[in-house]
Order: structure tokens, then C-alpha cells, then sequence
């Protein structure tokens, strides 16, 4: 029998993999409407900006929710340590040039654009790599 340590319960796992998908969802819909200019079906830039913070505040909550048990357990057992070392880089990273977009000397902020999307799609490899393993290996046991 597999060991539960740093398991999440069942609403942690949707509170975290649903805020970080609509993060990522809301950030590339953005992404491709406002720096690629595609046209949006539905909504405008403004609100899928909205949206983005709103879930990028929770998926922030998130992070903080598994820090003290699932990421020290992950450490512990010394179990996907990329992918999970990789989120958290990527996350403090993302955290970090959200503050420059928002807070920042304006002659850094393209630069800050640019470092935000693309270490948020490297994010997203390392959760989607690191879910997937997870997914894996749960099958494997069973």
C-alpha cells in the first residue's frame, strides 16, 4: 500500500490543479489575444486580465496550501524533484514579474511581459509533467 504522506485531500488537489488550470487557461487566452492579436470570441482583454489575477490569486493560495506538507513530504521522500522544484522557481518567479507589470520602473516592463509568459508556459510543463507522473504511477498501484 502506497504511503499517504504528502497525499492532498481530495478538495486541495481541485482547489489546486482548478486555480492553477484557470490561471494558465486565462494567461495564455491573454497572451494570444493581446501580444499575438488574435481576435477574442467572446471577451475583451480587460476581462480576461481580470480574470487572470483573480485566478492567479487563488492558484498564490494554492501554493501556500502545499508548502507545508505536500512540497516538505516531496523533499523528504526525494520524489519528482524537478518538476515540483521547477513549479515552485517557476511560481516565485511568475510572482516576481506580475510585481514588475504592476509595480516596476516602466523601462522594464516589456522585458517583465515577456519573462512572465514565457517562464508561465514553462510552469505549465512542469505541473502538466508533474501530474502526469502522479497519474502514472497512482494507475501503476492499482
Amino acid at each position: 500500500m502506497a504511503s499517504r504522506l504528502g497525499k492532498m485531500p481530495i478538495w486541495q488537489r481541485y482547489f489546486v490543479i482548478g486555480s492553477i488550470f484557470l490561471c494558465s487557461i486565462t494567461g495564455l487566452m491573454y497572451l494570444l489575444v493581446n501580444d499575438f492579436h488574435l481576435t477574442p470570441l467572446i471577451f475583451r482583454p480587460h476581462t480576461i486580465l481580470s480574470w487572470h489575477g483573480l485566478t492567479a490569486m487563488a492558484a498564490s493560495m494554492a501554493l501556500g496550501s502545499v508548502l507545508t506538507v505536500h512540497l516538505k513530504a516531496g523533499l523528504k521522500a526525494k520524489q519528482q524533484m524537478v518538476s515540483g522544484l521547477g513549479q515552485l522557481v517557476c511560481l516565485l518567479a511568475l510572482i516576481l514579474t506580475a510585481a514588475l507589470l504592476y509595480y516596476g520602473p516602466a523601462e522594464l516592463r516589456e522585458h517583465a511581459i515577456t519573462a512572465h509568459w514565457v517562464i508561465g508556459i514553462l510552469f505549465l510543463g512542469f505541473f502538466l509533467g508533474h501530474m502526469l507522473h502522479i497519474s502514472c504511477k497512482q494507475k501503476a498501484l492499482s
